[in-house]
């Protein structure tokens, strides 16, 4: 009886002891074939039991620390010099993890929308460019695109290289950004993607963040409104879903067309614009990984609501600088492309759109790709995004590291000044600006008092534009590809466009 007895209390021991137990795990992005950050501390981190003591070892360092009472722990090594050579991060506590081929150079964050998302085999000269990608000092990691009502500490996700057969999924802006500007860093260059398609910015800010912020106060209130009638519109979706599918099946028996449109979605809890939903699952758990900067392509799903975007956008920039705790980090972004909006009756919302991404530009270290060239009116995708990437790079080249690039950057309107019923137009670049196509420049209208704008004409004059039209005598307001698919034909000498501006705040 007393072996039993001695039996059950062992056993209950046991029981009590192995839930303490716990092997170590790192961070998801300490994977084999990682790429850490050069140049500034590296913070290593990830869980272990609680108390447990954690050793990491990588390039001649070793730090220790032990697990807190959470179990998270968290080690900063000393900043690493680059090496292309494939060395071994070493964790060290009740188990032993071995993270190997990691390299040491620069890592960018590509985030955004469906632009960013669209893939390698799914853009222009896609055969050609998965066939000759040979590049195995970049490196790519996915991650997760899954909604989630809280933030996350993992995310599924391995590091690969760019190399033959390897590059179709990758994100093509991402992959042809770190191409371009592999060569002339000289050293590994990590990109990591977070980017699903169809998301408003609102989804990739942290919700404490958004509550300390004034500028969300109303799309917080939208949320938890949606929330609390979700369960409500839920069944009233189903019960129209089910009507919806019983009329369609009734055409197709009858061999009728059916184009009524499909009842759409209630918001819910897994909406891909739920407010921190992306941030939670997709930015949280990267958190504070050593990075270079950011490159973003977004603002799609957010156009109809341009005038908050000018608010929300910088918004973002600033949390996600310091949630990363490694300042003023260059934050790099896309301008919409040209594209005809089939819903806009103005002509204009991408328009506006385009003038509230710029707004980011007030900031320190930010950098606009301007894309106005390279879309289409019929497709929300430009397929070229290999020019996209190197507008990129040219940006990261001038922005991030220090190069002087005159030409590097689409020249932006920063000064207006009427004379004798001419508007001069002056430019952050405009040395060099060339007329492309027919030798006159499209989509450039002035407006007098009236505010009813007319066709204008422009002469080139050093760094300036001179812009007139016999309509509007004494103009007051200028405005250039002003609307939602219009065609540059102003650049400078490097080839790229001037952005589109206006003079007016009407």
């Amino acid at each position: 009886m007393r072996s039993i007895l001695r039996y059950l209390i062992l056993i209950s021991g046991l029981a009590l002891v192995a839930p303490l137990r716990a092997d170590i795990v790192l961070a998801p992005l300490f994977r084999d074939g990682a790429i850490l950050q050069r140049g500034k501390p590296v913070p290593v981190w990830g869980r272990a039991a609680p108390g447990e003591k954690v050793q990491v070892q990588f390039a001649g360092q070793s730090r220790e620390t032990m697990a807190d009472s959470s179990g998270r722990w968290t080690v900063s090594l000393a900043p690493l010099t680059e090496s292309a050579t494939p060395a071994e991060l070493l964790v060290t506590g009740r188990n032993q993890l071995r993270v190997t081929g990691v390299l040491v150079g620069d890592v960018w964050l590509c985030s955004g929308q469906s632009n960013m998302n669209w893939q390698v085999q799914d853009a222009q000269n896609a055969r050609q460019e998965i066939a000759s990608a040979d590049h195995p000092l970049i490196h790519y990691f996915g991650v997760t695109n899954e909604v989630t009502d809280t933030p996350q500490d993992d995310t599924p996700g391995t590091w690969q290289a760019a190399v033959p057969g390897a590059i179709g999924t990758f994100s093509a802006v991402g992959y042809y950004f770190a191409r371009e500007l592999q060569p002339h860093v000289g050293v590994p260059l990590g990109i990591i993607k977070a980017t699903p398609g169809g998301s408003g910015i609102e989804a990739w800010l942290s919700s404490d963040g958004m509550e300390k912020d004034p500028n969300w106060t109303e799309t917080l209130a939208h949320r938890r409104k949606a929330l609390a009638e979700f369960p409500e519109k839920k069944i009233a979706y189903e019960k129209a879903l089910a009507a919806w599918r019983a009329r369609e099946a009734t055409a197709k028996k009858n061999g009728t067309d059916f184009i009524e449109k499909k009842p759409s979605v209630p918001e819910g809890p897994k909406s891909r614009n739920a407010p921190a939903g992306l941030f939670n699952s997709s930015i949280h758990p990267l958190l504070p990984y050593a990075i270079r900067g950011f490159v973003w392509y977004q603002g799609e799903a957010n156009a109809s609501r341009y005038r908050a975007y000018a608010d929300f956008f910088p918004s973002m920039i600033s949390q996600w600088r310091r949630l990363f705790q490694q300042g003023d980090l260059p934050f790099l972004f896309v301008q919409l492309a040209n594209f005809d909006l089939a819903n806009d009756p103005t002509g204009q919302q991408w328009a506006f759109q385009r003038e509230a991404q710029a707004s980011a530009l007030t900031l320190l270290d930010t950098g606009m790709a301007v894309a106005i060239d390279v879309g289409s009116a019929k497709t929300i995708h430009p397929l070229n995004k290999q020019e996209i990437g190197r507008r990129l790079s040219l940006l990261a080249r001038s922005c991030a590291y220090g190069e002087n690039l005159p030409d590097g950057e689409s020249p932006r309107a920063i000064g207006f000044a009427v004379e004798n019923g001419t508007i001069r137009v002056r430019f952050t670049r405009g040395a060099g600006l060339v007329v492309r196509g027919e030798g006159r420049v499209l989509d450039l209208q002035v407006a007098s008092s009236d505010r009813k704008f007319h066709s204008a004409e422009a002469k080139v004059e050093g760094d300036n534009l001179l812009v007139s039209s016999p309509a509007v005598p004494n103009p007051k307001a200028v405005r250039y590809l002003w609307r939602n698919a219009p065609e540059a034909t102003l650049f400078n000498a490097a080839g790229l466009p001037v952005a589109p501006f206006r003079s007016d705040n009407w």
